[in-house]
């Protein structure tokens, strides 16, 4: 959803079956970003599983590019967690299984 009157700068996305797990650590990364004036979210009705994802960028940048870059970033730190969680705990809990 893009706001009336802007150039794709300040963009809401819908994101389905999702909550603050997400909508917390998601904001953080796009927030990391320096081109980043604004991101926030919402969600909707605690019946409802969906949020509301607000971001504004400064000048010219489309807000899906942060958008895109945060998801991104997002999978790359989950996945050297469990990279990490792999390499150093789950062999020491399998030794004695197999």
């Amino acid at each position: 959803v893009q706001a009336d009157g802007t150039d794709g700068n300040c963009v809401t996305f819908v994101l389905h079956d999702e909550d603050h797990t997400l909508g917390n650590s998601l904001r953080y990364m796009v927030m990391k970003n320096p081109d980043v004036e604004f991101c926030g979210y919402c969600i909707t009705h605690p019946s409802e599983s969906k949020i509301n994802f607000r971001i504004q960028t400064r000048g010219a940048l489309p807000a899906v590019e942060p958008f895109r870059k945060g998801l991104n970033d997002l999978m790359g730190v989950c996945q050297h967690v469990l990279n990490t969680f792999e390499v150093r705990l789950l062999p020491e809990e399998l030794r004695g299984l197999f």
